[in-house]
């Protein structure tokens, strides 16, 4: 995937920004007042440092119209963060982020251009990098996660989940083996992982040209692995569980997207889904991914012997 490029060729409005983000240098921030960081979720120095490079350039700074940014790029990242993270609503945002209108903007803008999603990949490559992988996975697994939806969850994206009791949406998700997010895809919650597999490990597929094997539990038998081989060239192994066991067994592969399930329960925006449109619902769940990849890369290179 290529990289973003902030070397763009323009004048700076600022001679000296007090952030180096490109609505700073290139926008007009710098009229807006500085913020104190003091939330949990807020980024170090350390995170931004490690992000900058990886944010996508705005259309306004590539000669494709629209108006220059007027808030900081590292404020709005806060603020959703913030709202991820803690289950706030959006018009209940704390008054030092920007007016929460202007923070959805820039969210649904990101959502809209898919600019989340390609934020989101360029920092799981670095993470894979650092830890000794090559960018693009190999092998990855899929499963998928029922939860309850809120009220303003339409009856045209809602359903019920016959197997867990639970009257809501779904998400299926494919992961690496690292447990990091491929690919995400909301339904509502009776369409069957078989259905939502065929479309989402197409797309997933299409992004990652050296994927080869996918695991997944025994809900995905039948023709999805016929399907698979035929058409994606991907080999789906099915990893059961033995009739022999009893009680919580963990089972080889499985355990690796039932850990970032756990993440995602850990982002109270996550645990039910509030979200109008599934769009949203995918978005956010790429900013819950994007906050604990944020933190892994400013965590300190771990010393070799």
């Amino acid at each position: 995937m290529p990289q973003s490029s902030v070397s763009v060729l323009m004048e700076s409005n600022s001679a000296a920004p007090s952030c180096d983000c490109l609505a700073h240098v290139y926008g007009n921030a710098a009229d807006q007042p500085e913020r104190q960081r003091r939330y949990p979720t807020d980024m170090t120095d350390a995170e931004w440092s490690a992000i900058r490079p990886l944010l996508p350039v705005p259309g306004w700074l590539c000669g494709r119209g629209g108006r220059p940014e007027g808030y900081c790029y590292r404020q709005m990242l806060d603020a959703i963060r913030h709202l991820v993270d803690n289950g706030i609503k959006w018009r209940a945002m704390p008054a030092d982020f920007p007016p929460w209108d202007r923070v959805y903007a820039f969210f649904r803008r990101w959502r809209e251009n898919a600019q989340v999603k390609e934020f989101h990949d360029r920092l799981r490559g670095q993470v894979r990098e650092r830890l000794g992988r090559d960018a693009e996975p190999t092998a990855a697994v899929i499963d998928s996660q029922s939860v309850k939806a809120d009220a303003v969850v339409g009856a045209d994206s809602r359903g019920f989940d016959g197997g867990k009791l639970i009257n809501g949406r779904k998400r299926h998700v494919v992961v690496d083996t690292l447990g990091l997010l491929l690919g995400v895809m909301v339904t509502a919650a009776d369409v069957g992982d078989r259905t939502a597999a065929q479309v989402l490990l197409e797309q997933v597929a299409g992004a990652h040209h050296l994927l080869a094997l996918v695991w997944a539990d025994g809900g995905y038998t039948g023709s999805l692995v016929e399907y698979c081989l035929a058409v994606l060239a991907l080999v789906v192994s099915i990893v059961k569980r033995s009739d022999d066991h009893k009680g919580f067994v963990v089972l080889p592969k499985r355990w690796i997207v039932e850990r970032l399930f756990a993440h995602l329960m850990r982002s109270r925006r996550l645990v039910r889904d509030f979200e109008r449109r599934t769009t949203s619902a995918e978005a956010m769940v790429y900013w819950s991914m994007i906050l604990l990849m944020t933190r892994r890369l400013a965590r300190p290179h771990p010393q070799r012997g």
